[in-house]
């Protein structure tokens, strides 16, 4: 599978953005998702990850209601939705994907990944 994220930007804080990343190939139903973030000088940690029903999902605490991940299984992409937007969200936003995820937050077990998408907070 292929991933395309897109929707980043510049907000300011308190603000919300929304982003998708959109994927080809088949089968994108059976695919857990992820979402990930790099800050710059930082490691890339993890966000929010949904299942391939979308019946189960589990957020970072640093993202804990503020963020909503969701998945429309019919167009293909997953969304992540960011709300009270801090500058500490700063970051390369990435979106993940794999056909077996035994632990969602852990960068490791996802193979497939999108190019990332530049969300910039400013204070």
């Amino acid at each position: 599978v292929q991933l395309q994220a897109s929707g980043g930007g510049l907000v300011q804080a308190g603000g919300s953005l929304r982003l998708s990343c959109a994927a080809s190939g088949r089968a994108f139903s059976r695919y857990a998702l992820g979402w990930f973030r790099q800050a710059p000088g930082k490691e890339r940690e993890f966000v929010a990850a949904i299942s391939w029903s979308g019946g189960s999902t589990s957020y970072a605490d640093s993202v804990k209601g503020r963020f909503t991940i969701s998945r429309d299984n019919a167009k293909n992409t997953v969304y992540l939705q960011m709300n009270s937007l801090k500058p500490e969200d700063t970051a390369v936003y990435y979106c993940a994907a794999e056909t077996l995820v035994a632990r969602p937050g852990a960068i490791e077990d996802y193979d497939y990944w999108g190019q990332g998408t530049q969300v910039t907070v400013s204070s």
